[in-house]
């Protein structure tokens, strides 16, 4: 699967960014499993890139279900008065 970059995860929907996330976190358990019988690694930088592209479907994922409705005032996690 192809590393995707912020703007465009961005453009997925809720249903494919899970679906991203799910196939990624197969991709990483594949790479992880190789590495642990011993096989040779075909990229070795593949693994960050796959974990940081997890933490981007789910920075975002967080971002879409935390927005507020229009008009209304985000208190970015701080206790109000």
């Amino acid at each position: 699967m192809a590393i995707l970059r912020t703007k465009d995860i961005r453009k997925l929907g809720p249903k494919e960014l899970e679906k991203k996330i799910s196939d990624l976190n197969i991709e990483l358990s594949k790479e992880r499993a190789n590495i642990a019988i011993g096989a040779s690694v075909s990229s070795p930088g593949r693994m960050k890139e796959i974990r940081k592209t997890i933490a981007r479907l789910k920075t975002v994922r967080n971002e879409k279900t935390q927005q507020t409705p229009s008009g209304g005032k985000k208190n970015n996690g701080r206790h109000l008065p």
